[in-house]
């Protein structure tokens, strides 16, 4: 008898979507089972017919991927189609893959995709609390209480929240290095908007043991076996 799979996990698996997604895509109708209409919490096998917005999807022999890429302004994290400026499309790499949370429009700098969905869950919960490293560049000069204030946690009153303890230093007179363990909507931007800064430019170079390092801009990479094998490591025990 074949293996079953919570279908979350199936399409997880099978480079489609993060398991997260997966459920939601199932609330919104767009997943069939042998030619019905999925449910939530229904187990498959890889006998099953598993179609994902109308294309049959297979959980069997792939491929696990996993690249860097250093995006460019304007291009959306995003796998909607309809965005046309997605950073699917943009890249056209040649396996279904999706990106490992988001870097917004107008910042630029190091992402992660992959077809492993639970990778996706792993290095994104904020309760793993895993680094993301930035580069930032504001209108004005930083003060020693702007960095203060930025380190210990800032009030942001559109998301009703303080942000975490975080590590900041400053480069140049208008230029600092921000580690964050979390990853709020657009949240450096609404840290320093709230001090009274504004972003001139912002890109991320490390997302845990990943760095950007000399990637050319809106190329990708295939991450190492060595940066694979840490980073691994670095993700046992964390909830997906």
């Amino acid at each position: 008898m074949a293996e079953l799979f919570r279908l979350n996990k199936y399409l997880s698996d099978a480079g489609v979507c993060s398991r997260r997604a997966a459920d939601a895509a199932v609330e919104a109708g767009r997943v069939m089972v042998n030619g019905e209409t999925a449910v939530m919490g229904m187990k498959v096998s890889s006998d099953d017919e598993v179609r994902f917005d109308g294309k049959v999807v297979s959980n069997v022999g792939k491929k696990n991927i996993l690249i860097a890429y250093n995006k460019p302004v304007g291009i959306v994290c995003t796998a909607e189609k309809r965005e046309k400026n997605n950073i699917i499309d943009h890249i056209n790499y040649p396996e279904r893959i999706y990106p490992i949370g988001r870097l917004d429009k107008d910042s630029t700098g190091l992402i992660l995709l992959t077809n492993q969905g639970d990778l996706v869950n792993k290095i994104m919960r904020a309760v793993n609390a895993h680094e993301k490293e930035y580069i930032v560049t504001v209108d004005k000069e930083i003060t020693a209480d702007f960095i203060k204030q930025m380190s210990a946690g800032v009030y942001l009153d559109e998301l009703e929240v303080t942000t975490r303890k975080c590590q900041v230093t400053k480069l140049k007179s208008n230029k600092f290095k921000i580690i964050l363990t979390q990853g709020l909507n657009r949240q450096i931007r609404r840290m320093c908007q709230a001090l009274g800064y504004r972003v001139r430019s912002l890109k991320r170079v490390r997302i845990m043991n990943i760095s950007l390092g000399d990637l050319k801009e809106d190329t990708y990479r295939d991450i190492t076996p060595e940066e694979m094998a840490k980073l691994n490591k670095m993700l046992q025990g964390s909830k997906n």
